[in-house]
């Protein structure tokens, strides 16, 4: 019999470090790794004890980590990634894919 909630409880610290690391441009926290891992270990042992309780805790700590803040100093992830996606691009660094672009554009360009 396979766990069905350990994808849930990956996701919540996937989500957690992308948060911090990729929308906050923060550290990466190593702690948070671990303790997924021990959570998933745990929540797969909930598991054989009372399924329909640890899947529906599983599937509820992934949508309280969305919409709530883990660390005072950042925002929950859905408006860390509202916020990152309506930042306006930065100016002076341009991404591989526009360089190749400008370059495909202008081939003679001296």
């Amino acid at each position: 019999m396979s766990s069905q909630t350990i994808g849930p409880v990956i996701a919540i610290g996937a989500i957690t470090m992308a948060n911090q690391s990729v929308f906050n441009e923060q550290d990466i926290d190593w702690r948070i790794p671990v303790a997924t891992g021990l959570a998933a270990i745990a929540f797969a042992g909930a598991e054989r004890l009372w399924a329909p309780g640890a899947r529906m805790l599983a599937w509820s700590a992934l949508v309280t980590i969305c919409l709530t803040r883990v660390n005072p100093g950042v925002p929950s992830p859905v408006q860390s990634a509202l916020l990152w996606w309506e930042r306006p691009p930065r100016v002076g660094k341009r991404s591989r894919r526009d360089r190749q672009d400008t370059d495909l554009a202008q081939p003679f360009a001296v």
